[in-house]
This record gives C-alpha cells, sequence and structure tokens, in this order.
C-alpha cells in the first residue's frame, strides 16, 4: 500500500499574521494540503485562512486528535494517508506534538511505516530557555505539575531539588488559569536564591520575559493572568 506523509507544521504561538514567525517554505507547503489533523477545529481553520487559504477553508478535511480522543479513533487515522494522501498535524500553538496529543498520531506513522517530515516553527519551550540566561546546556522539561495545591507544592520542592543536584535548568508549563497561583507557589516554596525565569506571551507585542531570583521575585510578583507562559528554575 502506498502511504502519504505526515507534515509537523508549527502554528503562531497568539492571533497574529503567520508569516511573522512561520517561514515562506511551511507556509508554501500548507497550502498544498487538503487533509489536517489538528486539535481544535476553530482554531486551525483561523490559522489556515490567515496562512493564506481564506476562501477556500470548505474545501478541506478536518479530524480532531485532542485529550478526548480514543486510542481507536487514532489507530483509524490511518487510512487519511492511504493512496498517497499528505495529511498535515497543526497543534493549537507552537510545535505539534511536544505535550500535544499529536504525538500519538506520530507514532502511529512510525509503527505503519508512514515518513514523518517536521517543519521549523516557534517553540515556546525553547523561546523561553533561550531568552532565560539559565543554563541552556542541560535542561529538562518536566511539563504541568499536579493541579492539586499540597502536590503541586510538593512537586515543586521536588523539581528544585533535582535542579540543585544536577546543575539543571527545569522547565515547566501550566493551564493559564492557574498561572498566578503556580508562580507564587514558585516564589514562596523554591530558596531565595533559585533563579525563576517567568516567559508569557512569547513573540506577541505585549511579551513578558525576566529572570529574577524567588527572593527577587518576592517584592515585585507580577500578574500574569491567562497568558500562555512558561516557568523555568535553576537552584544553585
Amino acid at each position: 500500500m502506498s502511504y502519504g506523509k505526515l507534515y509537523l507544521i508549527p502554528s503562531p504561538l497568539g492571533e497574529y499574521d503567520p508569516a511573522e514567525v512561520i517561514p515562506a517554505p511551511v507556509l508554501e507547503r500548507l497550502r498544498t494540503l487538503h487533509t489536517f489533523v489538528v486539535e481544535e477545529v476553530r482554531t486551525a481553520r483561523r490559522y489556515l485562512s490567515a496562512a493564506g487559504l481564506k476562501g477556500h477553508i470548505q474545501e478541506l478535511e478536518f479530524h480532531t486528535l485532542n485529550e478526548h480522543t480514543a486510542p481507536s479513533e487514532v489507530e483509524a487515522m490511518v487510512t487519511l494517508f492511504t493512496d498517497g494522501q499528505d495529511v498535515g498535524l497543526i497543534t493549537e500553538a507552537g510545535l505539534p506534538a511536544v505535550a500535544d496529543p499529536g504525538a500519538q498520531l506520530v507514532a502511529l506513522c512510525h509503527r505503519r511505516g508512514i515518513e514523518v517530515v517536521p517543519f521549523v516553527g516557534p517553540s515556546s519551550l525553547m523561546l523561553a530557555l533561550m531568552a532565560s540566561g539559565l543554563d541552556g546546556q542541560r535542561f529538562a522539561f518536566r511539563g504541568y505539575l499536579p493541579a492539586k495545591t499540597d502536590e503541586r507544592r510538593a512537586a515543586i520542592r521536588s523539581v528544585e531539588k533535582d535542579s540543585a543536584a544536577r546543575h539543571e535548568t527545569q522547565i515547566m508549563i501550566e493551564t493559564p488559569y492557574r498561572n498566578d497561583a503556580f508562580l507564587a507557589d514558585l516564589v514562596s516554596i523554591c530558596r531565595p536564591g533559585t533563579r525563576i525565569t517567568v516567559a508569557a506571551d512569547i513573540t506577541l507585542p505585549d511579551a513578558f520575559i525576566r529572570t529574577r531570583t524567588a527572593a527577587e521575585w518576592k517584592k515585585e510578583l507580577p500578574v500574569i493572568g491567562k497568558k500562555p507562559c512558561v516557568f523555568l528554575l535553576l537552584a544553585i
């Protein structure tokens, strides 16, 4: 059987012209695709319209892959690639399949011998690390810490301990509506000299990227609100 390819298509980290952050060759390839697997159809439609497919959205085929998608539904997506049909994978923001349910489709493609083609685009994790001034040689992505307060605070202590033991930058993300509670816990729990980076709305005009010690943050704690944010820490 002849399969098409899976193209991993990055998306902007906010609502603005995709040409500002997505390379032209990626946009050119995107415009040749007709089948897309996306995390949220409405968001994907807006992105593709802004990327040059305005007026052609109704001609496209969308399939949803998110945290509610059953494994059997993911397996069935192999049929999208039959007869040489190429498919684009798009996440809500940034790079698909990184802290993203789309990784399941990528894994399926590897199992079935379908070629996976990653494209260049913005990564909030790497952009935050680049701009943090923390150690970019040794780092770990910890993803989301537990949502329950006591468990989250225990996890922060563990993350800081690991950072100190390994001399390693720790990268974390949080659901936007818990940003301020998460930062407050980071600042109150971490040792005074631990450096903490807050990187919110990266690549947007109102981007906020600052690195301070926990003691310095305590003097002036910003209100992040529901902006997409990456948190980093490096313990001494």
